[in-house]
């Protein structure tokens, strides 16, 4: 019995990541598909070709976003883009949800931002227990102005589920920097602190033939 649980542990390392890993992807592919709806039914490849070409919109997808970058690239396009923005930030409603997503996704995509490119180190929910927290920045504004000394904005997420979490304002000397890379440490929230940085993506421990825990050297 204990060599049949080792053998059912050990088969099930190998296939969840993989089925996870296919679904992610078959996920992402269907999503990026529904970009062939922009196109008029008679341009699309099940009708020119007959048949279906899973992946199609992936490939489409990537080159508006490639096309659109280098225009958005030159001096033309630059203006074209400010126009675009200063056109969306005057009308009601569509202003407010714009601007927003615009501050964000400028701090995640360009070149100069600082969002999540630092792995911290902090005590959460309370004193004496620690978590991974990533960098966002600094405080600004009228927030800043009712602190005092230097602080750092930290987004603290969930575990499996990173994409939730809490965003926190905390005094730069309550964080720790790690050395550790924003992959990295995604990886280790991610695995619930299963794979540690610096075992290329093993769990630190397997089971031996008794089905107790034997540390991987």
């Amino acid at each position: 019995m204990a060599a049949i649980r080792k053998w059912l542990l050990a088969g099930l390392l190998v296939i969840v990541p993989l089925a996870i890993t296919a679904w992610v992807l078959r996920l992402i592919i269907n999503t990026l598909d529904q970009t062939l709806l922009i196109l008029p039914a008679s341009w699309q490849p099940d009708a020119l070709l007959g048949v279906h070409i899973p992946g199609f919109g992936v490939l489409l997808a990537f080159a508006m976003v490639l096309g659109i970058g280098a225009a958005a690239s030159n001096f033309m396009g630059r203006k074209l883009v400010r126009w675009g923005d200063a056109l969306l930030n005057h009308i009601p409603v569509v202003r407010s949800l714009y601007s927003g997503v615009k501050q964000v996704s400028d701090t995640l995509f360009s070149d100069g931002g600082n969002a999540f490119r630092k792995a911290l180190l902090v005590q959460y929910p309370r004193a004496g227990c620690w978590t991974i927290a990533f960098q966002t920045g600094s405080p600004g504004g009228e927030v800043a102005a009712h602190l005092q000394g230097e602080h750092v904005s930290i987004y603290i997420p969930t575990t499996p589920n990173p994409t939730s979490g809490f965003f926190l304002i905390v005094p730069r000397s309550d964080v720790v920097e790690l050395n550790m890379s924003v992959d990295e440490a995604l990886k280790y929230i991610i695995s619930m602190g299963v794979v540690v940085p610096g075992t290329q993506g093993v769990p630190s421990a397997i089971l031996n033939l008794d089905g107790q825990p034997t540390p991987r050297t």
